[in-house]
C-alpha cells in the first residue's frame, strides 16, 4: 500500500467523490422529487429510468476506485465514475430541460 506523500491519485479519489456525490446523486434526487410531485411533465419520469442506472453505476466504480490499492486501476474508475456521472447529468437535466421547452 502506497503512503498517502506518494499516492497520486489522492486528490482524484477526494474530487472524484464529491462529484459523484453533488453531481449525481443530488440532480438525480432532485429529477426525481420533481417528477413524483407532479411539477415537471410526466415524461420526465421516463428520463429516470437511464439515469438512475448511470448514477447507481458511477457510484459503484466511485466506490471501487476509492478502496482500491493499485493507483492507475483506482484511477481509470474514478474517469469511468466521472464520466458516468456526465452522462447521467445530460440525460436527467438535459432532457428535463428539453422536454419542459418543448410542452411549454
Amino acid at each position: 500500500m502506497m503512503t498517502n506523500a506518494t499516492d497520486t491519485t489522492r486528490s482524484l479519489r477526494w474530487y472524484g467523490g464529491l462529484a459523484v456525490v453533488f453531481f449525481g446523486i443530488v440532480p438525480a434526487v432532485m429529477v426525481t422529487m420533481l417528477v413524483a410531485q407532479g411539477k415537471t411533465p410526466g415524461s420526465v419520469g421516463l428520463l429516470l429510468i437511464g439515469g438512475i442506472p448511470l448514477v447507481l453505476a458511477a457510484l459503484w466504480f466511485a466506490a471501487r476506485g476509492l478502496t482500491g490499492d493499485d493507483p492507475d486501476l483506482a484511477a481509470r474508475r474514478m474517469r469511468l465514475s466521472m464520466a458516468l456521472v456526465a452522462g447521467a447529468d445530460v440525460l436527467l437535466l438535459g432532457g428535463n430541460a428539453l422536454i419542459r421547452m418543448a410542452t411549454s
